[in-house]
């Protein structure tokens, strides 16, 4: 295997390209990406880049230096646009073929848009930026979407002194991932903070004025930030063998077709761990991912390895820091193991089946959490683990 192509040069890319050549792999490596800038860090768009505590500087993960160490063949602001896989090529934009021996995918995800013009998105450093130059005290926003990121957003703006409307489709904020009482919490403290917090709304369309309900009514706007999730940016690999099917489908080795590998937000892959297929858009997942992905990729079959890894994820809104670790969708109970809700200050965990699979923290110190951790990664028994007196919650 004397090329291998990495195709996505953000946190997942990086991670696979040195992971690559730490393993000692010395042929050629391509690393393709779309954005111009060298791989940067996105957590920090919409917290302190937004908030314009830091500078897009501070965002670079390698400076060029550490990327010129890597020989690698950096093929930078030109898009993937198809793959051949009779000849093992790739087709860029630029009309250029690059051939490979080997292959990850790291294309990552794009937002979700709603009908007409003028809204934001947040996953570029471009994105961040203008929206940044738009918010000021006393400017009207409204915030599409309560999940993590639109609350993100929408904490740091209202800090700014912007007006802040913030509007979900569901009853309760995250609800479906956290439980309903952690997302009551979640929401109350948008609330607290001078948010109007709209649930159960539908926005149709975005307009000149704001953006359109359901049921007609306009909610005026300066600006329009949409945060209604994102969709894996698959669209370049149809016809060209692998299954897609919200992301790409992969084994717990994280193959997708022989030689073939993915990784980062674009992946679903089977997680043995929980005995399921997921698709994780969360930072340390990515880095994680490349690293098992090139891994996989260079060595022999009986050597390879299961990633079976624990997620992990975290946010920061107002003064709540909120960590977590596990699986937390479709769990089946959810008890306050430490700390009070009230208090926001606590930790709950989540059981699917037996065991624990899913921990979350706010206002709690990262070591609280790490024991958690380690319960969901050696499949702990829920009753054994969670004490008897552990308060259940929904």
């Amino acid at each position: 295997m004397r090329r291998i192509v990495v195709v996505g040069a953000s946190a997942a890319g990086l991670a696979t390209v040195e992971t690559l050549r730490r393993e000692g792999y010395d042929g050629t490596i391509t690393l393709v990406g779309e954005e111009t800038e060298l791989p940067y860090d996105r957590p920090p768009l919409s917290k302190q880049l937004l908030a314009a505590e830091w500078e897009a500087d501070r965002l670079a993960l390698r400076t060029s230096a550490d990327l010129a160490a890597l020989d690698l063949d950096l093929r930078l602001g030109v898009a993937a646009t198809g793959l051949e896989p009779g000849t093992r090529t790739v087709r860029l934009a630029d009309g250029s073929e690059v051939p490979y021996d080997g292959m990850v995918v790291a294309t990552g995800v794009r937002p979700r848009r709603l009908p007409g013009e003028g809204a934001h998105v947040l996953r570029t450093l471009g994105d961040a930026l203008t929206l940044r130059e738009r918010l000021s005290p006393g400017r009207r926003l409204v915030v599409v979407g309560a999940g993590f990121l639109g609350a993100e957003a929408a904490a740091v703006a209202r800090r700014l002194g912007a007006e802040v409307t913030l509007l979900e489709p569901a009853a309760v904020p995250l609800a479906h991932a956290v439980g309903t009482e952690v997302g009551h919490l979640l929401a109350r403290a948008h609330v607290d903070q001078g948010i109007d917090l709209r649930c159960g709304v539908t926005v149709t369309e975005v307009t000149e004025e704001g953006v359109r309900l359901a049921g007609g009514e306009v909610v005026e706007a300066d600006e329009v930030l949409v945060a209604v999730g994102s969709l894996p940016n698959t669209e370049w690999l149809r016809g060209g063998g692998l299954a897609l099917g919200d992301g790409v489908v992969c084994d717990e080795y994280c193959e997708a077709a022989p030689n073939v590998y993915a990784a980062g937000d674009v992946a679903r892959w089977y997680n043995p761990l929980f005995g399921t297929s997921m698709r994780v858009e969360h930072r340390t997942n990515a880095a994680e991912q490349g690293m098992a992905a090139a891994r996989n990729l260079l060595a022999a079959p009986a050597a390879r390895r299961p990633f079976a890894s624990v997620p992990y994820f975290w946010s920061d809104q107002y003064d709540m820091k909120v960590q977590a670790y596990g699986f937390l969708r479709g769990h089946e109970e959810v008890a306050v193991v430490e700390g009070d809700l009230a208090r926001r200050r606590f930790v709950v965990a989540y059981r699917r089946g037996d065991r624990v699979t899913g921990a979350l923290a706010v206002g709690m110190p990262p070591r609280v959490l790490r024991r958690w951790r380690q319960a969901i990664a050696t499949e702990a028994d829920w009753r054994e683990t969670v004490r008897t007196e552990a308060r259940a919650v929904s």
